[in-house]
Parts: structure tokens; sequence; C-alpha cells
């Protein structure tokens, strides 16, 4: 059945809820990995993507997508490429436009639906590898079904994906994350951003004009003011509308794993598609009850997150 029911992750006693399965990880864990090479490659509009590859001369290679505001030396990132290391297979862990250390050079940046840039990473790697699996977390999962869902079974080197704590509604989820208790989350995010435009704003004013950015208060503000129209959407709600990976999953035909807890203070309860994963022969929906957004740690003695344990398991399984 493709709708797993019962997870087997259970979360150490002393992680009492969602809040603290989220931030003990994000601030504590260290993981030292350094890449084999590091590469620049251009995209077709001019601009250009980081790549940071481990290699250890496998046929297969899982391509790591990150979270929002997050680059590719995060350690959740760092985690689960020292796991696929681990079990024989190559990495490669890429930065979204404006997630490496240097701001990217067109005035768009990136965004949950951003499959074009994914698909360029993709491509580039395809030249090298006949066998591509994806793995993404929150944002990076959203994009990395989003792809999945648009390519069907057009890209043969595709062979499995996983995704991890995916907002697939996102607009549903934008509104859980600036609730409660879990706007600090928001806040959080939304400085990063703001930053950003700030930056870009300097240098493409008649493009993304200085003043609406000091009337910015929330993530859908950001979304509707500067992520939709920036990128070529109406408003915050096409933007949402268009780039959801839940208007995706049905359209996926090859074997893909989606990992959400349902103590992720990031999700919506529309994340956790259960009708649709019932019916879907390709797509596996493991809900475990806990693990916190990007969380799921356990006391591995390889210090081996659940989330980067299944992960691996997944893509070696004859699913």
């Amino acid at each position: 059945m493709p709708l797993l029911s019962q997870s087997p992750y259970r979360r150490p006693k002393w992680l009492l809820n969602g809040h603290l399965e989220t931030i003990y990880p994000a601030l504590f864990r260290k993981v030292s990995l350094f890449p084999s090479h590091s590469e620049k490659i251009q995209t077709p509009d001019e601009d250009f993507l980081e790549l940071d590859w481990y290699r250890q001369s496998s046929s297969k290679l899982v391509i790591v997508s990150h979270g929002l505001e997050g680059n590719n030396k995060r350690p959740y990132v760092l985690g689960m490429v020292r796991a696929i290391l681990n079990a024989g297979m190559d990495a490669l862990a890429w930065n979204y436009r404006g997630c490496g250390e240097n701001l990217n050079s067109q005035p768009i940046f990136y965004h949950s639906g951003a499959t074009y840039d994914l698909e360029t990473v993709v491509n580039h790697a395809a030249t090298q590898y006949p066998e591509i699996y994806l793995v993404g977390f929150s944002l990076g999962g959203n994009l990395t079904l989003k792809f999945l869902g648009e390519k069907g079974s057009s890209l043969p080197m595709l062979k499995k994906g996983v995704a991890i704590s995916v907002p697939l509604h996102l607009g549903d989820s934008c509104d859980q994350i600036s609730r409660g208790e879990n706007k600090l989350y928001a806040k959080r995010f939304l400085k990063t951003l703001i930053q950003k435009v700030e930056r870009k704003s300097r240098i493409f004013p008649e493009i993304i004009p200085p003043k609406p950015l000091t009337e910015i208060k929330t993530l859908r503000d950001f979304d509707n003011w500067i992520t939709g129209p920036l990128h070529g959407f109406r408003d915050a709600d096409d933007y949402y509308q268009t780039n959801s990976s839940l208007h995706f999953l049905d359209k996926i035909e090859i074997p893909t794993l989606i990992l959400n807890a349902k103590n992720d203070p990031f999700l919506s309860p529309t994340c956790f598609p259960e009708i649709q994963a019932k019916k879907h022969q390709k797509i596996i929906l493991e809900t475990p009850e806990h693990g916190g957004h990007v969380g799921f740690f356990t006391h591995h003695p390889k210090k081996t997150y659940y989330s980067e344990f299944r992960a691996v398991e997944f893509i070696q399984s004859d699913f």
C-alpha cells in the first residue's frame, strides 16, 4: 500500500515537541564534509548555479536540494550527503540562485516552483551519470515533486525521488508558519529574504523598487509583492496555486517517497494527502507522529538521522 500509516520512526524522549525537534538539529548539529569538486554552471538565461560534487566513482548520483533560505553547506544537506556516500553513491548538493556566497546575476531569485533550475542541474549531471536520484528538503521537496510531476517518464535517467518535510500546499503552509508561536520561524526567514532583495534592489531599482520593502510584514506579503510579480505570477495566490506540488502528484511516474512529520510546525493539514497516496501506485507517503521540520533526530551510531537512513533505504529498495 503506497500509504505508510505506521512509520518506524520514534523520537528521543527528551525532544518533547515539534519545535524542539526542529530547532535542536538546526542549532547544534555539525557535519564536516568537503566536496571533491565545486563547480559554477551557466543557466540558459545567463545566470549561474553553484554545485558541490562528492564523487567516489559511482554510476549512481543523488542530487540534494536544500530548503528556504538554506544552502548546500547546511548540516541537514551534508548529513544526507554523508549517508549517500556511505551507501556507495555519489552526491551533488547545489545552491539556488542567490543562496551561495555570491548574489546571482539576474533580477529574479529562486522560488518554490523554479524547476527550470533543477532541470539545468539534472541535464548537466546526466552527461556524466546514467542513474540519477533526487532528494529535496522543505522548499526543495516541493521543487522535487513538482519537477517529477512535470517530467513524468520523459527523463529516463531519473530513477526515484525523495521529498522531506514538504509544504505540498504552499499557501496553506505559508499561513501555518505565520500563526502563533510559529511566527518566530517566519520572521527569521523574512529577515534574510528582505536583506537579499534590498541588495538586488540597489542593482535593479527599476525592476525591484525599494519602497514596498518597508511595508512587508509577513511571508505572504513578501510573496504577494516580491516573489509573485518578480517571477511572472499575478500575486501570492497565483504563485501558490501554480507551484504547489500537491497539484503535480498525480503526474509523477517514478517511485517517490514523501516523509512529513505530523507535528511539523511548518505544515498545514493539506500537506498530508493520504487519499491521493492511497490511489497512487508510485508514491509512498510516510507520516510519523514526530520528527518536526527537517528534524528526525536519532541516536544512530553513525550519526545518521532517520530521514537520511530512510532516503537511502528507499533509493536502494526494489520499490
